[in-house]
C-alpha cells in the first residue's frame, strides 16, 4: 500500500475531551459546520472563525471519574443530526445521566481502582476455574454502574435547543465499553443507529454482547419517525423489558460487539459500505465492513425468545465477541515465568469460539497491540473511523482512515496512531498502511480520542487530548488533516 504523509491544522484547541466530530448546516445557514462535542458535556460549533457554544448539558452528565481516578468511558458519548435538521430542526444525543452512580455489577471493586487510571480489567477469566466462565448479572435494580440515555432534541426557532423526549433509558454494569460517536444516521434506511459497547470490565463477564435479549454489545436501529408516545420510558437492559411500542421502533444489526466507536458509511457503486469497530481486549484491534446485511426487528426476537427458538439469523451480522477478539479465538495471556519476553496463551472460551467459528464476519483488517513489523505499530484502543472521499489527500482517496488512542511505541509521550485500508472487491482481508503525520506535538500527550468528516467525507477532522485522564481539563485540540 502506498505511503501516505499529511500534516494537522488546529481548528480549535484548550477544550475538554472531544468525542464527536461532525459537520452539519444549522437552519437558516448557508455554510456547513464543524460541531464538537466533549465528553463532559458541552457541544460547540465553529462560525466565522470563532468558537460558539451550541448547547452545554454538563448539570446533566454523570460526573466523571468520581471514584478518584483520572480515567473514565462514561459522559457525553453520541451526537446525530437528522438528516432533514435544517428543516425539522431535530438531533439526538446519548449520555450517561448525572446522579445515577452506582455500585457496580461486581463486588471485587477494589481491584477495579487499583487500576483506576487504566482499563479495570479486573474480571478476566480462569479456563480451569468453570465458575468463572458463566457468571450472572444479578440483582440489577442495585448492582449496575449508571445509566445512559438516549433523547430527542430540537432546535427551536429562536435558536434555542429543547429536549423533546427521551427514547432509550439503558442500566449499564459497568463504567467502561459505552461506545463514542454513538449515535449516527444510517443515509440507507434513514434510520438513527445506536452502537452500544458490551457493558464493561473485561471479557464480558456475562456474555451479554451475544445474548440477543441484551441490548449490551449490539448495533441498534431506531425508527425516529414511530413516535411510542412514552416520553420517560423505563430504565432497562433487556429487548423484553421494553413497553411494547418502543420494542416497534427498533432493530438489530449486529451483535458480538465489545466496544465500537460508532459507524459510517461509505457510497460505492449505488450501494452503501458499512464500517464499525471492535475495540481490542489483548491482542487486536479489528475494522469490519460489509454492504448486505439482515436486521432482525427487537419484536421477532422477543417472539423467539418466548417460543424458546432461535430467530432465522441467516445474513445476520455477528462480530464474534467474546468467543473471537477480531481475527483471533479470545485468549487469556500471562508472562511465562522463565522467560519473561513470552507470553503464555490460553483460548478463555475455547466452546464459544468454535461454535462462532462459521457465522462471524470476519474483519477487513486488523493491526495489534505487539506488531514488530517495522511499517507498522503497535495499537491500545480504536477511536474512530471514517472513509474519505476527497481528493486533496490523493493517496488517501476511497479509503476508509481509522485512528488508535496511543501507539505503543510513542512512549514516554503518549501519541496516537493513524493509519488506513481500502475495501477490496472479492470481500477479503487487507493489510493497513501507518499514515506519517508531519506535525510536532512538542513534549505533549498527544492521545487521538475520536475522528470526524464533513458531509461529503472529502475533509477530516482529528480530536486530540495531552492526558489520558477527564479530570485534566482544557487539553483538548481539533486539528483538520490536511496535505
Amino acid at each position: 500500500m502506498k505511503k501516505v504523509k499529511v500534516s494537522l491544522r488546529p481548528i480549535v484547541s484548550k477544550i475538554n475531551l472531544p468525542t464527536v466530530l461532525k459537520t452539519t448546516i444549522l437552519p437558516g445557514d448557508s455554510i456547513e459546520r464543524l460541531f464538537i462535542a466533549t465528553q463532559v458535556g458541552e457541544i460547540y460549533y465553529i462560525g466565522n472563525g470563532e468558537i460558539r457554544t451550541f448547547l452545554d448539558i454538563r448539570p446533566q452528565v454523570i460526573k466523571l471519574a468520581a471514584s478518584g481516578g483520572g480515567y473514565d468511558e462514561r459522559g457525553l458519548l453520541g451526537l446525530a443530526f437528522h438528516p432533514e435538521f435544517y428543516y425539522n430542526g431535530l438531533f439526538y444525543l446519548h449520555y450517561s445521566v448525572a446522579g445515577t452512580q452506582g455500585p457496580g455489577a461486581l463486588l471485587n471493586l477494589e481491584a477495579a481502582r487499583d487500576g483506576r487510571d487504566t482499563l479495570p480489567e479486573f474480571f478476566k477469566p480462569n479456563p480451569c476455574d468453570p465458575r468463572t466462565l458463566n457468571l450472572k448479572w444479578i440483582n440489577r435494580e442495585i448492582q449496575y454502574d449508571h445509566i445512559d440515555t438516549v433523547e430527542e432534541w430540537i432546535l427551536q426557532s429562536n435558536g434555542q435547543p429543547q429536549k423533546r423526549r427521551t427514547l432509550l433509558n439503558l442500566r449499564r454494569p459497568f463504567f467502561n465499553h459505552n461506545g463514542v460517536n454513538s449515535l449516527n444516521f444510517s443515509p440507507e434506511t434513514g434510520k438513527l443507529i445506536l452502537t452500544t459497547g458490551d457493558g464493561g470490565s473485561g471479557y464480558d463477564p456475562f456474555n451479554l454482547s451475544q445474548d440477543d435479549m441484551e441490548i449490551a454489545g449490539k448495533i441498534i436501529e431506531i425508527d425516529v419517525v414511530k413516535n411510542s408516545f412514552i416520553n420517560n420510558p423505563p430504565v432497562v437492559t433487556r429487548f423484553n423489558e421494553l413497553p411494547a411500542p418502543i420494542q416497534e421502533t427498533l432493530t438489530v444489526i449486529t451483535k458480538g460487539v465489545r466496544n465500537i466507536p460508532g459507524i459510517s458509511f461509505q457510497r460505492f457503486n449505488n450501494q452503501y459500505i458499512k464500517y464499525a469497530g471492535n475495540v481490542g481486549q489483548d491482542w487486536v484491534e479489528s475494522i469490519f465492513s460489509f454492504v448486505h446485511y439482515k436486521p432482525i426487528p427487537v419484536t421477532q426476537l422477543i417472539q423467539a425468545s418466548l417460543m424458546y427458538s432461535k430467530p432465522d439469523q441467516e445474513g445476520f451480522i455477528n462480530f464474534g465477541w467474546r468467543g473471537w477478539e477480531g481475527c483471533f479465538p479470545t485468549s487469556t495471556m500471562r508472562g511465562c515465568t522463565n522467560n519473561p519476553s513470552l507470553d503464555e496463551k490460553t483460548i478463555a472460551y475455547y466452546n464459544e469460539s468454535v461454535a462462532l467459528s462459521g457465522s462471524r464476519l470476519q474483519p477487513l483488517t486488523s493491526y495489534f497491540h505487539q506488531d514488530p513489523r517495522p511499517d507498522k505499530f503497535g495499537g491500545t484502543a480504536l477511536t474512530g473511523i471514517q472513509p474519505y472521499m476527497g481528493n486533496q489527500i490523493p493517496g488517501l482517496t476511497g479509503s476508509v482512515v481509522f485512528t488508535d488512542f496511543a501507539r505503543k511505541d510513542s512512549q514516554p509521550q503518549g501519541r496516537g496512531g493513524l493509519a488506513y485500508t481500502r475495501v477490496r472487491p472479492d470481500g477479503k482481508q487487507n493489510d493497513f498502511s501507518v499514515i506519517q503525520i508531519d506535525y510536532n506535538f512538542g513534549s505533549q500527550s498527544a492521545f487521538y480520542t475520536s475522528l470526524g468528516t464533513n458531509l461529503g467525507q472529502s475533509r477530516l477532522y482529528l480530536g486530540v487530548y495531552g492526558s489520558m485522564n477527564v479530570t485534566d481539563l482544557n487539553q483538548g485540540t481539533v486539528f483538520e488533516i490536511v496535505p
